[in-house]
């Protein structure tokens, strides 16, 4: 009896000691944020690469990074008319850049795999560990990672080295400079899941049933055999979960396997643009009955098919998108993606009615496709801009032919478990496609594609849209068609034309000009083969200056302008005019007024192209016009309403029908006299909608409106303050351009300011900013400290304003 005694207390102290192993590998961070602590220097730094180099006067600075929105050594702008981006870039400066990261690491990582993961690094990044070349990686878009294990000092201070070079001319629009997303610090055992190695898919899906199918790749970096067992589990958003499956197997030394697993969920919610469920994976490796490595992912349920009878099914349910095409900057951020700007981007676009996205013309940020996977958008993502023939004389063209394998599967293997991602893109306006070698490099890269993700469909944009494009289609899944339909520029419709040629092909508006929004739409809403259009923009960009005003061609003299001026948001995601005209074409009971400024709001330019129609008409939201009474204001109202009656001062202006016939707009010829401009929209004798312009009072006061009140204390969350500048009422003026500034008191510091003329010079950086439209923009980030942030905002004659942000 004592004899069995023993033995049991000897079983249940293996048992602890298995247990407490397992929880403490289990609560070991597998991905560890390296944002933090870095030192930066703009320009040339001669052996900067060695651990001992003195870079005790670099700057310190946490990323993500970007040296090109920051001013200009010793000046107040980071704009420069002699920039080598010129127009393209904004005129902005890119160069060269350090940054170093001194860091030890703890003695129990030694049986450890230490992976150092960069998200995103513009561009030619070299890295260095503790004076050892780790390697480089030209492109400016994709994430990429090295083992730096065996290169490490343990208690010892490492230092971490990346050169970043983004010289010459090399975008065809702002790119930023630097560290300008993420990087992670991943440790693992020898025995692990490979990085970006789960792969969810869904390959049998109804409301009733769905068949979830996991590939988990295996590496084995010990020097003996491994026995294991891949414990797979499923929860759903609410954290129960909904089912486990577990494989044992043995893999030897230095080799890479993958597991496949299935599972069936019963009654499955279905991931959708209305209700964006998801789900999440916990894969667990155990040795021996320890947990050695665990990984989370999280995956939608759905399915998609695209056919040109039917056209885009998402969950065997019709849809057309509502897309936008968008750059990867965050305005007056520069490049930066912390995940909360990217996030707001998304959830301001999906409030603006839009429910797919195109990433134009790169694979966007890991934070920007988690946004679209929360909040319901679906994505085409896509990979280059150019392939082995130049758009300008630095860019990726240079090492394509050596590189586009790695990115390409860099791209696939991040982001192919994100249900937002319907499509993927091989490319944007390719040059020759009508050449038979570059057809066949088309067919290479689906095929490379198609091999790693056969569950998505491949598309390309494609421009001058001709015959001789059709064997470039044909190594697509769908046709990407650029500035198709809607346009007087055309003689014909190229979709219907196209369709009467080849009936099965499956059509995408990937650009189209925002004057021609209503065609685009129309051609949308008639065709099953045309499932959706994607403006060029959705959201407004630093660079391809003035192309929403001055137009093509462009020249360096369109210097001061440094925004494209063509999105329907603009840079500090403020709705335009455009966007409000979309808002009739896509939503019900809609209103809106706009007024024809007397004089043209910019400098015309002549030379302008008839071509060139990323511009809207000259609208503002104003109804301040001194000095101009008795004068004939033009007025338009946008309305998806059956019927628009006009009011000035209370007096009917007259009833006007707003459908299709008319294009969703009615327009007044208005004598202006001061008041309150009033639209009221009908259907039949209701009253559904209304929108107002008033006229304003003198500026007295600074009002202050946070998108969130509340805050991470994590060093990286934001809060993005609205200023406007208003009368005792408390409304607008419009006029207003007074300049504001900025103190801040607490855990939180500025990190940037911006207004969205798309003219001005002024820093993004400083603590103050003029106002343009009434109003301005200042972004709180916090500190890693918990407490309450205060705003203070002043300006010469106006009483001060003041806004509490808690961050914890």
């Amino acid at each position: 009896m004592k004899l069995r005694q023993s033995n049991y207390s000897w079983l249940i102290l293996i048992f602890i000691f298995i247990f407490i192993q397992s929880t403490a590998q289990s609560q070991q961070k597998r991905n560890n944020l390296f944002d933090f602590g870095w030192r930066f220097h703009r320009g040339g730094a001669l052996g900067a690469e060695e651990p001992a180099y003195d870079d005790s006067q670099w700057r310190m600075i946490d990323l993500p990074h970007d040296w090109s929105i920051e001013d200009l050594p010793g000046t107040t702008s980071p704009f420069n008319i002699d920039a080598v981006s010129q127009v393209s870039g904004g005129f902005t400066t890119g160069g060269t850049g350090w940054y170093r990261k001194t860091f030890k690491i703890p003695a129990e990582y030694k049986e450890k795999q230490l992976i150092i993961l960069f998200e995103g690094v513009y561009m030619n990044a070299e890295v260095w560990i503790n004076g050892e070349f780790l390697g480089n990686h030209p492109y400016g878009y994709t994430s990429f990672s090295f083992d730096i294990s065996d290169k490490v000092k343990f208690e010892k201070e490492n230092v971490l080295c990346v050169k970043v070079k983004n010289e010459g001319e090399n975008s065809r629009w702002y790119s930023g400079s630097g560290i300008y997303r993420h990087v992670w610090l991943n440790v693992v055992s020898p025995f692990h899941i490979a990085t970006w190695g789960t792969y969810i898919t869904t390959p049998q899906v109804n409301e009733q049933e769905a068949l979830v199918n996991i590939k988990t790749s295996l590496v084995n970096q010990s020097s003996k055999i491994s026995n294991f067992k891949l414990v797979t589990r499923i929860f759903n958003s609410g954290g129960q979960e909904q089912s486990e499956v577990e494989t044992g197997k043995a893999i030897e030394p230095g080799k890479t396997i993958e597991i496949v697993q299935e599972m069936k969920l019963n009654k499955p919610a279905l991931w959708s643009t209305d209700s964006p469920v998801l789900y999440k994976t916990i894969s667990e490796i155990h040795e021996s009955e320890v947990l050695t490595d665990q990984v989370e992912t999280e995956f939608g349920i759905r399915s998609i098919s695209f056919d040109a009878v039917r056209g885009f099914l998402l969950n065997g349910k019709p849809l057309k998108l509502r897309g936008g095409c968008v750059h990867h900057d965050n305005g007056i951020l520069g490049s930066k993606a912390y995940d909360r700007a990217e996030e707001r981007r998304v959830e301001l676009l999906k409030s603006s009615g839009f429910n797919a996205i195109r990433s134009s013309h790169n694979p966007p940020s890991p934070a920007f496709l988690d946004a679209c996977d929360h909040l319901g958008i679906l994505v085409i993502d896509e990979s280059f801009d150019m392939w082995k023939e130049e758009k300008n004389p630095n860019d990726y063209h240079l090492y394509f032919s050596d590189w586009w394998k790695k990115d390409i599967e860099s791209m696939i293997l991040r982001d192919r478990n994100h249900p937002s991602i319907i499509l993927w893109s091989i490319g944007n306006e390719i040059p020759n496609r009508q050449k038979p070698e570059v057809v066949e490099l088309a067919k290479t890269l689906g095929e490379f594609i198609r091999h790693i993700d056969p569950t998505r469909p491949i598309t390309s944009a494609v421009n001058d849209l001709k015959p001789d494009k059709d064997p470039y289609f044909a190594a697509l899944d769908v046709a990407g068609y650029n500035y198709a339909s809607g346009g007087d520029h055309n003689q014909i419709n190229l979709y219907e034309f196209d369709h009467e040629r080849l009936p099965l092909r499956v059509m995408v508006g990937t650009e189209s000009f925002p004057l021609e929004a209503f065609g685009s739409w129309m051609d949308v809403r008639d065709h099953t083969y045309v499932i959706g259009d994607f403006v060029w923009t959705a959201f407004d960009y630093i660079g391809e200056a003035s192309i929403g005003w001055r137009g093509y061609f462009q020249k360096q003299d369109f210097f001061p302008w440094n925004l494209a001026f063509c999105g329907d948001l603009d840079i500090c995601g403020w709705k335009r005019a455009q966007s409000y005209y979309r808002d009739a074409l896509w939503k019900e009971n809609k209103v809106s007024i706009w007024v024809t400024p007397p004089q043209p709001s910019f400098a015309l330019n002549p030379e302008r192209q008839l071509w060139s129609k990323w511009h809207w008409n000259d609208a503002v939201d104003d109804w301040n016009w001194k000095g101009s009474e008795g004068k004939i204001m033009d007025v338009n109202i946008y309305s998806s309403c059956g019927k628009v009656e006009l009011f000035l001062n209370g007096k009917s202006l007259g009833e006007k029908v707003t459908d299709r016939s008319t294009k969703y707009l009615a327009n007044w010829q208005v004598p202006y006299e001061p008041g309150t401009l009033r639209a009221v929209g009908f259907a039949g004798r209701k009253q559904i909608a209304v929108a107002e312009l008033h006229s304003t009072g003198e500026v007295t006061q600074i009002r202050l409106s946070a998108d969130r009140n509340k805050i991470r204390s994590d060093g990286q969350d934001l809060s993005y303050i609205t200023v406007d500048l208003t009368d005792n009422e408390g409304v607008c003026n419009h006029k207003a351009e007074n300049q504001v500034s900025f103190e801040v008191d607490g855990p939180g510091t500025i990190a940037g300011v911006g207004n969205a003329n798309p003219l001005s010079l002024e820093s993004f950086q400083l603590p103050k900013r003029k106002a343009w439209h009434g109003r301005c923009m200042v972004i709180i980030k916090s500190d890693k400290t918990a407490g309450k942030i205060i705003l203070k905002a002043t300006s010469a004659g106006l009483r001060t304003a003041n806004l509490e942000i808690e961050s914890n």
